[in-house]
């Protein structure tokens, strides 16, 4: 069979990354219906069913210190085919389960595989669409990709009454091979020049981003705000199932008003991606998600047992991320043509790390309350802020 790869000006390419990238959140939200039944079915509780979402985030967050250099020295497509390929084996793993502890280890594994879809999408759309267009392309991607978060719980919530929970990681297998093929006969290769893969290089590579401040700083403001919304989701299924009475079909409606900010946030950044500059909008992104979580704080103190003093803040808060994520990539790797890959993989690192570190302690305190999650929200959400506005005043300089 001939390979006939998309047209970088082709909507079908920026689709296929999108679906690429989606491999990331389908691996944590499709199953977010299931946790308390996987609780029960495992016998363990809430903070080791926290941890398989860490779990999945510690591999996630790790491997992106290789695959980048891996990608820079021997091509996007072999590590994106090698990487989804270990996705589809680690959800069969996840669906064989039988302990919470062989569950930690394949949603590890997991996470490994799946971190090449996002890393390395947005470094293809990097390659492809260069600096200047790379935020309008990324965020048209996220736009996109949301689609998949927006049917993901919902149809997770669906196959729970008809199948046990194992299904849906069987069903996330099958995604992974769809991904393979298309990827393998559509995706073009994109490496402009291969980079050494010794270890002496990649340590240089990883200190010249290290050293460049403004790197450093977007990259954390945007994986706090991230991070923030990770200490959510690792918790809603049990904040509105077991702590607000939801019953578990009508999880993924509530799920789908955080997704559909997510896509009005990412179709404004698109927007405004060429008359306001990068900067500018992750601070406002910044500024409007900590009022956002500061009104989700207020409105669950007054009304304890309301669903839509979360749902709607979180719908905000969704928009404002579309707003700063997209932007604050653009603003990480715009100076790193030569090592796109490397960049994209340690900004995947830290923001993973963030989110992987958050997502396990908040599950040490959430008990009978939604209070340690806001809480926790609220503190992340205002360090973001506050290294947003360090980036868009030095910028300004």
């Amino acid at each position: 069979m001939s390979s006939q790869y998309l047209h970088p000006e082709s909507p079908w390419l920026l689709v296929l990354l999108a679906g690429l990238v989606a491999l990331g959140p389908l691996s944590i939200d499709m199953y977010l219906p299931a946790m308390p039944a996987m609780q029960a079915a495992l016998h363990t509780d809430i903070s080791s069913m926290h941890f398989t979402v860490s779990a999945y985030l510690i591999g996630f967050s790790l491997f992106h210190l290789l695959c980048g250099p891996l990608a820079d020295r021997y091509g996007r497509k072999p590590i994106l085919l090698g990487g989804t390929l270990l996705f589809m084996a680690a959800c069969l793993g996840c669906s064989l389960s039988e302990t919470v502890e062989e569950l930690w280890l394949w949603r590890f594994a997991q996470g490994i595989g799946a971190c090449v879809g996002p890393t390395l999408a947005r470094t293809i759309a990097r390659d492809i669409f260069g600096p200047t267009r790379a935020a309008r392309a990324l965020s048209i991607i996220a736009m996109l990709m949301a689609l998949a978060p927006a049917i993901a719980p919902t149809l997770g919530g669906l196959m729970l009454l008809v199948l046990p929970w194992p299904g849906i990681f069987v069903f996330l297998a099958c995604y992974g091979a769809l991904m393979i093929v298309l990827t393998r006969r559509y995706v073009p290769e994109s490496l402009p020049a291969p980079q050494s893969l010794h270890p002496a290089a990649i340590l240089r590579n990883y200190k010249e981003l290290l050293a460049d401040p403004q790197y450093l700083t977007v990259t954390l403001a945007g994986g706090l705000t991230y991070a923030t919304m990770l200490t959510y989701l690792a918790s809603s299924s049990f904040v509105y199932i077991d702590m607000l009475g939801v019953p578990v079909q009508y999880y993924g409606p509530i799920f789908l008003t955080t997704v559909l900010g997510y896509m009005a946030g990412s179709a404004i950044s698109a927007k405004l991606s060429s008359s306001r500059g990068s900067e500018s909008l992750v601070l406002i992104g910044s500024a409007v998600s900590f009022g956002a979580i500061l009104s989700m704080w207020a409105a669950s103190e007054l009304f304890p047992a309301s669903v839509l003093a979360l749902v709607l803040p979180m719908t905000v808060f969704t928009a404002a991320m579309g707003l700063i994520l997209p932007h604050a990539m653009a603003v990480a790797l715009q100076p790193f043509t030569h090592i796109a890959a490397t960049a994209s993989s340690l900004l995947g690192f830290i923001q993973m790390s963030l989110s992987a570190v958050a997502s396990a302690l908040i599950g040490l305190f959430l008990t009978t309350t939604p209070r340690p999650m806001i809480i926790a929200m609220v503190l992340i959400s205002f360090l973001s802020l506050l290294l947003a506005r360090r980036v868009y005043r030095t910028a300004c300089r």
